[in-house]
């Protein structure tokens, strides 16, 4: 066998020195080896070729064996790394492939069933809106951007302060001062740096929210005051965009999807008017846990997640209410309102 094994070598060498490529290489060592098994196969034993190949093909034949197990199962693993670049190319995704560091960092996500290679491939090519870049926008942007979402948009006006630090996780001291949108791209590109991330510094108005909803696929709203929130609600609306709403009160939070083009109610639906002065204070003025707005919103994100993959059941015509002083939680149903002026049944007027 050992001269069988030098001839090889040999062959492999003299393959090098001419520039012969790799498969051609590997087939004259197959034309050895497999001249070598039919010698034992066909000659008689005693023979001096036989003899001096081993004198017995069953060696030869559980070597062919292990090589034959190692092509499978190297075989198997280009095919599978293939099949996660290439997932969702039959669903009419966008085109798009993962690169080896993708594929490592999502590797957790792809071997769920609910999610695998062609959901991993949605969340690379989908494009969320977060408005606002604080409590609830901190933890969902983080999530967001770890879980791999292609474009993720943030609008805020506001700067980073001091006071916002003992909740809102994506900025730290050295960005006291930044504007939040530009301090939560640095934390989001430091956390992935294969994911687009568009910061728009202004205040969400009445001029730029159809253009800026038009560019993505759904809308998580985290702002703490009503008139921000109906003006997001409105807009959802009128561009066909899922919703995604928390909201925090000291150790309260809650969280709905408003999605009335897929069957339900729109934000305005549940809460048709802005509380009174004083009925509904933000957080500055009744406070709020550190962790509440971590757990609300990382819940975004995760809605997020399945409203995209398509995986589970999401909160579509229902409302969580998450109790964090008393570890409890329970669920509304929502209907929709026939006279809601934001998505109810309009009358004609004659």
């Amino acid at each position: 066998m050992g001269l069988v094994f030098a001839l090889g070598a040999m062959l492999w060498g003299v393959g090098m020195l001419v520039g012969a490529g790799r498969r051609l290489r590997f087939g004259m060592l197959a034309v050895l080896f497999g001249g070598v098994v039919l010698m034992q196969l066909v000659l008689p034993d005693g023979h001096g070729a036989r003899v001096a190949t081993g004198g017995s093909a069953g060696p030869w034949l559980l070597l062919w064996g292990l090589i034959g197990i190692g092509l499978v199962y190297a075989g198997g693993v280009r095919a599978l790394k293939r099949r996660a670049r290439v997932a969702g190319a039959d669903t009419g995704a966008r085109p798009g492939v993962f690169s080896e560091r993708e594929l490592d960092r999502y590797a957790r996500h792809i071997v769920l069933r609910e999610i695998g290679g062609p959901g991993q491939k949605r969340l690379k090519q989908a494009r969320v809106l977060v408005v606002g870049a604080g409590g609830l926008g901190a933890p969902a942007l983080l999530y967001l951007a770890a879980a791999g979402v292609g474009t993720i948009g943030v609008i805020d006006d506001d700067e980073v302060e001091n006071s916002n630090l003992q909740r809102q996780v994506i900025h730290r001291v050295d960005t006291i001062g930044m504007p939040k949108v530009f301090s939560a791209k640095r934390a989001m590109k430091a956390q992935n740096p294969d994911i687009e991330v568009r910061a728009y510094h202004r205040r969400l108005d009445e001029g730029n929210a159809t253009e800026l909803f038009g560019d993505y696929d759904v809308i998580l709203d985290g702002t703490d005051n009503f008139a921000t929130r109906y003006l997001v609600n409105r807009f959802a609306v009128e561009t066909g965009k899922p919703l995604i709403s928390g909201a925090l009160s000291q150790w309260e939070g809650q969280l709905s999807v408003f999605d009335p083009a897929k069957g339900g109610p729109c934000y305005q639906c549940i809460f048709p008017e802005a509380p009174a002065d004083g009925l509904g204070p933000s957080c500055a003025e009744a406070g709020v846990i550190g962790p509440l707005p971590g757990v609300v919103g990382a819940m975004m994100a995760l809605e997020a997640i399945k409203l995209i993959t398509g995986a589970g059941a999401g909160l579509r015509g229902e409302m969580l209410i998450y109790d964090g002083l008393f570890g409890e939680s329970r669920k509304l149903t929502l209907k929709q309102r026939e006279n809601c002026p934001v998505c109810g049944v309009k009358q004609e007027v004659t």
